[in-house]
């Protein structure tokens, strides 16, 4: 799945740095978060369960 970046709100981290151009953003979706290149917006976006990011978010926190 692809999300169409019109009907998505994405956002990055706000540990990005500061040009925004060595990141990822996320969105919000129906039980699942898409993941993808702040540089290549009109490119592919990886979508995982939420369950899995928040054990990802979890794990990297850590």
């Amino acid at each position: 799945m692809n999300p169409s970046p019109a009907s998505v709100d994405w956002f990055k981290s706000s540990y990005s740095e500061g040009s925004g151009n060595a990141c990822l953003e996320v969105a919000s979706l129906d039980h699942q978060v898409g993941i993808r290149d702040s540089k290549d917006k009109q490119g592919p976006a990886l979508v995982v369960p939420s369950p899995a990011w928040a054990q990802f978010v979890a794990f990297a926190a850590r």
